[in-house]
């Protein structure tokens, strides 16, 4: 059977995602969070039987703290309007209980981008049967629902739901608990058309980049290492650091850059300090689009890892671009923190928007909790349009600057900015810090294409079966032969990338596990889309 282009047709950078896992890989949540319990979502099924035969499930363990539960967060607030139910398989053993409180489960839904997620939280509390798996629904509309606050509208009514919270046994008790939880769905679908904090552009268009392919040092035409001290004998922020330009700091190892900060003493500009690290400038600047670093970062109290950008026009000293453009003072020429991290809140990464405005101790900035910060990668990105900033971690979004009023004070950010990487060592460093290295796997921006409003002859594109089991194949006009096709899977990472030489080419899609990827085709200014389903 031929599916036709416009039932196929996403743009990468637009968004719709169901909320599911299995626990098999095939899932789309990829934020599960245990607040004061063990939480592993690649534990066995111990008790594979009833409803429930599958092998790999989340295991929750409450070992007595007094709020203990498992969560998530989603990229684009859930709808309630229409899709309102959520539900999941429970399996408790009556033995790995201690106390008295009655068995039950609570579905909460929360605002995780407020400072105060659980204070204007909605719950739906359910009884639970031990020993046996059974399948519990949490409906929104037809259900009782407790709001924390009294004041809240009804659930169905609101917009403002990005988390999900998964409690057994209420709170305030220091009994033990472990349950065994599986197959977790929401009936509805995450679609930005729903959700006013996305992105209005279409930045679909990769104009620079760095891949940090191969070994040694980095690429010296595309990054300025600014070593100047500006205020003579120091940095800002009573940074104890020297900034250089050696390998030693700054180096690809096997397609990764590593900004290492080392605790040595080093001496420049007539100045002996204790501590080296490295700050690049891009030799790239620009205005609107998307910026994506994949990084990981340091760990250690008194480390700043940073991913930020400034105002082209600022008149830094040692900046790259402050001989020929610096006519602004800082925050005049406006900075955009996209990422900072400090190893004093380990697990927390914050936003943040500096300008006449609000600047140093800024009031304009959010967050949020990222339990392997700095031993896994995450995708660090930032949505910048005309109208708004919009912050992400792994697509989560955790802030969004959009003032009423932009003019100077609060929007200097209507002119090039460039990126800049750094890691800064505080006065507070601990005495046991001896080095260690933000990682980028790669550094990405993107902006609109002048093509993306163009037609580009859907109805001679195809792509069949659709849902497949082994086979896919690609009908393709002549405007895309020749084209790079790159297959994503739900989390954006890269599962499979070649060429399309022929007008028909067939893609072998046995091997893959099921669920839903992304064909990204690009040909020329040609960027097109595809959603495939693999049973």
């Amino acid at each position: 059977m031929r599916y036709s282009l416009f039932l196929l047709l996403f743009s990468i950078f637009s968004f719709s995602q169901t909320v599911e896992d299995d626990f098999e890989g095939n899932g789309t949540i990829s934020s599960w969070f245990g607040d004061d319990c063990g939480i592993s979502t690649e534990s066995s099924n111990l008790y594979k039987e009833g409803i429930n035969t599958s092998n790999t499930v989340l295991k929750y363990s409450d070992t007595g703290e007094a709020y203990a539960n498992v969560r998530f967060d989603v990229p684009i607030n859930f709808n309630l309007s229409d899709d309102y139910t959520f539900s999941l398989k429970i399996y408790v053993p009556s033995n790995d209980i201690t106390g008295t409180e009655t068995n039950q489960i609570s579905l909460k839904l929360q605002d995780g981008k407020i400072g105060a997620p659980w204070s204007t939280q909605s719950e739906i509390i359910k009884p639970l049967v031990l020993n046996e798996w059974q399948t519990i629904t949490f409906d929104f509309k037809n259900d009782n629902y407790i709001n924390l606050d009294s004041g809240s509208i009804a659930p169905t009514s609101r917009n403002d739901f990005n988390r999900v919270v998964i409690q057994l046994n209420g709170e305030n008790n220091s009994s033990n608990i472990i349950a065994y939880i599986d197959d977790v769905l929401y009936d509805g679908i995450l679609s930005e058309e729903d959700n006013n904090s996305s992105s209005d552009s279409i930045f679909n268009n990769l104009v620079w980049s760095d891949e940090f392919d191969g070994n040694g040092a980095i690429d010296s035409s595309k990054w300025f290492h600014q070593t100047q001290l500006p205020n003579g004998g120091s940095w800002y922020n009573g940074e104890v650091q020297h900034y250089t330009d050696r390998i030693e700091n700054t180096f690809k190892d096997n397609g990764i850059l590593n900004i290492e900060a080392k605790k040595e003493s080093y001496r420049n500009q007539g100045v002996t300090k204790e501590y080296t690290s490295a700050r690049l400038n891009s030799k790239f600047a620009f205005k609107y689009g998307r910026i994506e670093v994949k990084a990981k970062l340091p760990t250690g109290v008194g480390t700043w890892p940073a991913i930020w950008t400034l105002g082209k026009n600022i008149n830094e000293p040692g900046g790259y671009w402050s001989s020929e453009f610096g006519t602004a003072n800082w925050p005049a020429c406006g900075e955009i923190d996209i990422m900072e991290h400090w190893g004093s809140n380990q697990n927390v990464v914050q936003s943040a928007m500096h300008t006449p405005s609000s600047y140093g101790g800024t009031v304009n900035h959010g967050g949020q909790t990222i339990a392997t910060a700095s031993s896994a990668f995450h995708v660090y990105s930032l949505d910048w349009s005309s109208e708004k900033m919009v912050f992400k971690v792994d697509g989560v979004t955790h802030y969004i600057y959009n003032p009423e009023n932009k003019d100077a004070s609060t929007w200097p950010f209507d002119a090039e900015q460039y990126l800049l990487l750094n890691v800064a060592i505080q006065p507070s460093i601990a005495s046991s810090y001896t080095a260690d290295a933000m990682e980028i796997d790669y550094v990405r921006v993107y902006q609109e294409s002048t093509a993306s409003s163009t037609s580009s002859n859907l109805e001679e594109v195809s792509i069949y079966p659709n849902p497949i089991n082994d086979k896919l194949t690609i009908k393709i006009p002549s405007l895309f032969v020749g084209a790079k096709a790159t297959i994503y899977n739900l989390t954006g990472s890269r599962v499979k990338t070649f060429f399309i030489d022929q007008k028909t080419k067939a893609i072998d899609f046995s091997s893959f596990k099921k669920g839903v990827y992304f064909l990204k085709l690009e040909g020329g200014v040609k960027v097109e889309t595809f959603k495939i389903i693999k049973n």
